[in-house]
């Protein structure tokens, strides 16, 4: 892309958004256009270190208003729309899944109109350069067993109304670009974690409740496996996909890092001993507690990231344990912004009991 180019990124003050903003402004000469609704996850303290950047500019607005995006596309006139915008966490989408369907698939469904309506007024050469790419997640797949991976050519089988919205999404995307020649990509990522995640989330919770002295609340046996992805090396996925991706072609992206849930948090617990140590010289360990599973959890995830190394040259850089400890060193450093996210809506308390 040129250095006088303009990125349109929706919910891009959200956690991974807002790393992929960083990322954008400080490895291109991109412009960038952020639309963001800020509900809860949304922060703009994420993005306050760009406040006085020239190259970035915020709107505040949904993907669910037609009129709010396609006046931003107007104004803008961006060369692609990286879509980040979603409801997010299982939990809260077993709490009320009408929320996910408004945000995950009618908004995505009007961000994908207004693009149309916006690149039909485009040149022939500006159309072919347009990009629209659709960030989704790797439980649009479903559950694994012991064995196997999810890669591109997985069946889509979700199981919980987070991912059952992706997947509406996801198939809507490619429905755009095959039935009206949108240029669409897809990626599918694995369990990210990294700076700026919401504290409702598992690293991020655990470590808050970790420092406050609460218990360290584990779902079921906490031997559901995830493949854990640095938010940095997804970002530089996306860039790739966005840049070098063929259209209409979806890239699953992974961090080749499975790991159980509990040995994350008794990980976890190990560096915050040596960083962070209890008064009373026990180890963090000992407040991990067992709590009933979440309804529906899938069992594991595993991606199949070959595709994206093969294509486009892109393998994950962080390891497991080298990514958690930075992450913990990074909530550590910055407190103060934990505690202003958690001032709100969230306040740690459990949620996804239906």
């Amino acid at each position: 892309m040129h250095a006088d180019s303009t990125v349109l990124v929706t919910g891009g003050a959200g956690f991974i958004g807002s790393n992929f903003i960083h990322q954008l402004r400080s490895k291109s000469r991109c412009r960038v256009v952020n639309l963001d609704a800020l509900t809860y996850a949304g922060n703009p303290d994420n993005l306050a270190d760009l406040a006085s950047d020239s190259g970035y500019s915020f709107v505040h607005g949904s993907i669910t208003d037609a009129d709010c995006v396609a006046a931003t596309l107007r104004t803008h006139r961006p060369v692609a729309i990286v879509n980040f915008a979603a409801e997010s966490h299982v939990d809260r989408s077993i709490d009320n899944p009408l929320s996910f369907v408004e945000t995950n698939v009618v908004g995505v469904q009007i961000l994908l109109d207004a693009a149309r309506e916006f690149t039909a007024g485009l040149n022939d050469a500006e159309r072919q350069k347009f990009r629209f790419l659709q960030v989704s997640t790797d439980e649009v797949f479903g559950s694994l067993g012991a064995t196997g991976t999810f890669s591109e050519n997985t069946h889509y089988a979700p199981n919980s109304p987070y991912a059952a919205s992706k997947a509406a999404a996801d198939h809507l995307v490619q429905a755009t670009g095959t039935t009206f020649g949108l240029p669409t990509l897809i990626t599918n990522c694995s369990n990210n974690y990294g700076p700026y995640q919401f504290p409702e989330k598992l690293i991020p919770l655990m470590i808050q409740a970790a420092l406050n002295g609460r218990p360290l609340p584990v779902y079921g046996d906490g031997m559901q496996i995830r493949d854990w992805l640095h938010v940095s090396d997804h970002c530089q996925a996306l860039w790739r996909v966005l840049t070098a991706g063929e259209v209409g072609r979806t890239y699953c992206v992974g961090g080749n890092s499975e790991v159980p849930n509990i040995t994350v948090v008794q990980t976890m617990c190990d560096i915050l001993d040596d960083l962070a140590p209890r008064a009373d010289g026990q180890s963090h360990r000992t407040s991990i507690t067992y709590v009933t599973d979440r309804p529906g959890h899938d069992r594991r995830y595993a991606i199949d990231a070959s595709r994206i190394a093969d294509e486009l040259s892109w393998e994950p850089e962080q390891t497991f344990r080298c990514g958690l400890r930075n992450t913990v060193e990074w909530y550590l450093a910055n407190q103060s912004w934990c505690d202003r996210v958690s001032s709100g809506a969230y306040r740690g308390e459990r949620l996804g009991l239906g």
